[in-house]
């Protein structure tokens, strides 16, 4: 299959090694030149993935890609600029979603925003750099369109990338989303040294606000039960390389959101999203407590005030 990567990240690289991998013919595209030049230079990407290999992968900016040869465009590009991105790509080839957010302009899933092309969407539990090692992972697949995702399942399913389909793409993109804000709070636990019980308790809570968040908007609540929705939240709220996580550890320990994105050196998802996600489900007449708690922080609110907060909100049940 003739694809398109669009996007040089960390997560673009390393998917368009393991579609590579699988035989296919891969041109990564880069918003950036300069970054374009590097990876073809070098086989490598000196700036987000400096351990995978990336040879055998073409290598362009997103305007020179060969759009008109491709039968799959990968986008994998920061949420806060998703819209433009795809409204600018030109052809009629599917659309295979990594990005992980909802849009900032709009409020709207990502998948929305794709226009006169199929579209489906890949989520799970997918650490980048452990996908570049070739170390075992799974992912799910969901789009309206069946068919697409299960050609695409079986275009990216290996012996060490296990791929499941869902017709769920609201809940699987809802999670995507919400998993990241948790993770902030997540990581601002662990900046405070709470401990295990305060911050397994805490992301317990937070699985049942995107739950919440799924029999609102009509997606199925099982979508979060599941890679998308568990899976992708318990590894994005421990591993040491979780970027909202770690911008959550940061800004506990005095950094603030600027400051910690620029020492992570990436994008940080989580802090785009918190403010989309809290009016989203205000929209929806939902009650996010933690949701509201990071964006009250992000806003300047001391994080030891809102554990406070969280702790004395009004006992109910489970």
């Amino acid at each position: 299959m003739r694809t398109i990567v669009v996007g040089a990240g960390s997560w673009g690289s390393a998917f368009a090694a393991l579609l590579r991998n699988r035989g296919h013919a891969v041109t990564l595209a880069a918003r950036d030149p300069d970054q374009a030049e590097a990876i073809r230079a070098t086989g490598r990407n000196p700036r987000y993935l400096p351990g995978a290999d990336l040879s055998g992968i073409a290598t362009s900016t997103i305007e020179d890609a060969p759009h008109a040869e491709a039968e799959l465009v990968v986008v994998a590009v920061p949420s806060a600029v998703y819209g433009d991105v795809v409204g600018r790509l030109p052809g009629t080839a599917p659309i295979l979603s990594l990005t992980k957010g909802l849009d900032p302009g709009t409020g709207e899933r990502l998948s929305t925003l794709v226009r006169g092309r199929p579209v489906a969407v890949l989520s799970g539990p997918n650490v980048a750099e452990e996908i570049a090692r070739g170390l075992p992972a799974a992912a799910v697949i969901a789009s309206d369109d069946l068919q697409l995702a299960v050609r695409l399942q079986l275009a990216t399913n290996s012996a060490i990338f296990r791929v499941y389909v869902n017709e769920d793409i609201a809940g699987v993109e809802l999670c995507a989303a919400a998993k990241n804000v948790i993770a902030l709070a997540a990581g601002g636990a662990d900046g405070l040294g709470l401990g295990d019980n305060a911050k397994a308790a805490l992301v317990s809570r937070g699985l049942a606000e995107m739950r919440r968040l799924a029999e609102a908007s009509g997606a199925r609540p099982d979508t979060f039960a599941g890679l998308a929705g568990m899976g992708d939240l318990v590894v994005t709220c421990w591993s040491p390389t979780g970027r909202n996580r770690r911008a959550g550890e940061l800004i506990a320990q005095g950094s603030t959101p600027d400051e910690a994105v620029a020492q992570i050196g990436m994008v940080v998802e989580g802090l785009t999203t918190a403010p989309v996600l809290r009016d989203f489900s205000r929209r929806l007449g939902l009650e996010l407590p933690i949701t509201e708690g990071v964006c009250a922080v992000l806003g300047g609110v001391a994080l030891t005030e809102l554990v406070q907060q969280l702790m004395r909100r009004q006992p109910t049940a489970e």
